[in-house]
């Protein structure tokens, strides 16, 4: 027990760099990107507020290492050369981000076969195993080859190169959530037969390589980091066994800190949800002891430090800066992500530090569609869908208000956000340069 620690304690990462208090905002897609992908002047106005809001970091929402296979249409990608046109944007985008002696650390991704149909009709991943959800939401992948995973490990290190290169002081791995790593570690989605499947050694053949390559690129006094699933908290799918073998591995080569998160688009639990997918018998439960307490990830957080002496991160849940507080004086993080409180409230970090606040607000507890607004006939998918994506949509269109310079606009109803965040993608695919 760390008694003495608190959210306001400063913490000095191994690669030597240090940050200034324990709170970070998570990374959360902001969709600012124009239409080649490029930092916009959305991003400065953004996260300059973040930075100006008191946390010790930032994690930026998914700049993509292949454009061709995004999260969204308005992601950052840093896809081969950059003109000078945008790595001044990125500049711009990272000085911003550093004021107020804050690190902005690039969260770096391949979204592999959750890469939405607007995007690619054919998104790539370790197999050809098509995402379980309703709708034409996602096309069914094709495998990548092995030259083309070697050259997916080699736009990691191009990404963390510029990223270090332009301002950013920190790189984050993206390896959950069901994006291309994350795919590459579950046996349920991997089903190759070569060097990157199979045995665990195999499918993590991807992370560790790309860990290797990135921290080759930015050297060792650039804070380089990995986002890892606790488990998909799917059948079949990566378990927490697993994930205590790779924070092992991880823990070997050095990495700077890991941050503990779980789930997938089909089981999104990383918003406190379960199972958003045709076939909801397959989703494996959270532990009954995690879903009562305060952090989602708390506890798988606990049995990843029993195995690891790298620094943690744990994100989703947090409300309190009592249950704050306490999560890091039980020794389980050192750091504390927070994500949708930022959505609400942009200066909430400074206002727990200080002690103005004492909890957030979590508007995600009352953002619900009710069966009346669809019909007797809709289907209990169509319903959890809509509620899990309008919840989505509803702080996917805060952060673009606050891109605007405007303020967050909490009396926006959930059921227009969902459909005024579809006509934003929608207009924000159209409008992608090919």
């Amino acid at each position: 027990m760390t008694d003495k620690i608190s959210i306001s304690t400063p913490f000095t990462l191994p690669c030597g760099a240090v940050l200034k208090n324990r709170l970070s905002k998570a990374a959360m897609t902001e969709g600012l990107g124009d239409g080649r992908n490029r930092a916009t002047e959305g991003h400065v106005k953004l996260y300059r507020r973040w930075a100006e809001g008191g946390a010790g970091m930032l994690l930026t929402g998914n700049v993509h290492v292949d454009r061709r296979y995004l999260e969204r249409p308005g992601n950052v990608a840093i896809d081969g050369p950059q003109s000078a046109e945008a790595l001044a944007a990125l500049r711009a985008y990272a000085e911003a981000g550093t004021v107020n002696n804050t690190h902005l650390w690039m969260q770096i991704s391949h979204a592999g076969r959750q890469t939405p149909a607007s995007v690619s009709k054919e998104p790539v991943g370790p197999s050809d195993k098509q995402l379980d959800m309703p709708g034409a939401q996602f096309g069914k992948p094709r495998a990548l080859t092995g030259a083309e995973i070697e050259d997916v490990i080699r736009r990691f290190a191009h990404a963390a190169t510029i990223a270090r290169e332009t301002g950013f002081t920190g790189v984050q791995i993206h390896g959950a959530h069901g994006y291309l790593i994350s795919e590459f570690l579950s046996p349920d989605v991997n089903n190759r037969t070569d060097e990157w499947g199979g045995s665990l050694e195999n499918r993590a053949r991807l992370l560790l390589e790309t860990v290797r390559a990135v921290r080759k690129a930015v050297g060792a006094d650039f804070p380089v980091s990995v986002k890892l699933n606790s488990a998909d908290f799917q059948r079949g799918g990566f378990t927490h066994e697993d994930s205590l073998k790779v924070a092992g591995w991880l823990n070997d080569e050095h990495v700077d800190l890991v941050e503990i998160s779980g789930g997938t688009y089909e089981q999104p639990a990383l918003t406190g949800r379960e199972d958003m997918t045709l076939h909801p018998e397959r989703t494996e439960k959270r532990r009954q002891s995690t879903i009562a307490r305060e952090a989602y990830f708390l506890e798988y957080a606990a049995d990843i430090r029993k195995v690891v002496s790298l620094p943690l991160m744990v994100t989703g849940g947090f409300r309190t800066v009592e249950g704050m507080n306490a999560a890091l004086q039980s020794g389980a993080t050192d750091i504390i992500g927070l994500g949708r409180p930022l959505c609400v409230d942009p200066a909430i970090a400074a206002k727990l530090l200080c002690g103005e606040a004492r909890e957030t607000a979590a508007y995600e507890k009352t953002l619900r569609i009710g069966p009346g607004l669809l019909g007797p006939s809709s289907s209990i998918a169509l319903l959890r869908g809509l509620n899990g994506w309008g919840q989505q949509a509803w702080f996917c269109l805060q952060l673009l208000r606050m891109g605007r310079g405007l303020d967050p606009d909490v009396k926006l109803g959930v059921f227009k956000a969902f459909r005024d965040y579809a006509k934003n993608e929608a207009k924000a695919a159209a409008a992608l340069e090919r």
